[in-house]
């Protein structure tokens, strides 16, 4: 799995001008699911994204986590994180899960994440989203569960 997260004032996901899913302070969370996915790469990508200290403490050093501050996420899936463009002009994306392989882990991660009691909006999977949000500091990190 790829995750694109970047710390945020406010966040927001409309579909078809409707908004359905916002957030204040916390993390907005791109999330990208492969073919080779499974439950370990979400437990490790949850676990790493509640505990990063990315969020500032007292003395304005990043040292406090999402989980410390009660923080909320905004969630949204994006096949796009695999895409390869090593040839060509226009990406491929054979390494992106297929729809109903990716919705299934999408919905898992998701909800590890509630289970921590940490309050999550969401985009819906599939949909063509419009994203606005205001990233804080900025702050923008790439995970990848390939990577540990």
């Amino acid at each position: 799995m790829r995750i694109v997260l970047q710390r945020v004032t406010k966040a927001s996901v409309k579909v078809e001008d409707k908004i359905v899913g916002a957030i204040k302070k916390g993390l907005l969370i791109f999330v990208g699911v492969s073919n080779d996915d499974d439950c370990s790469d979400v437990d490790y990508l949850v676990k790493k994204i509640v505990n990063l200290r990315i969020f500032t403490d007292d003395e304005g050093k990043m040292n406090r986590s999402l989980f410390d501050n009660k923080y909320e996420i905004l969630s949204i899936s994006q096949f796009t994180l695999f895409a390869n463009t090593n040839k060509g002009n226009r990406p491929s994306f054979t390494d992106a899960a297929s729809p109903e392989y990716a919705k299934n882990m999408y919905e898992i991660f998701n909800q590890k994440i509630t289970d921590l009691d940490i309050r999550l909006e969401r985009g819906i999977f599939g949909a063509s989203m419009k994203v606005e949000l205001v990233n804080d500091g900025p702050v923008t990190i790439i995970l990848d569960s390939k990577k540990r």
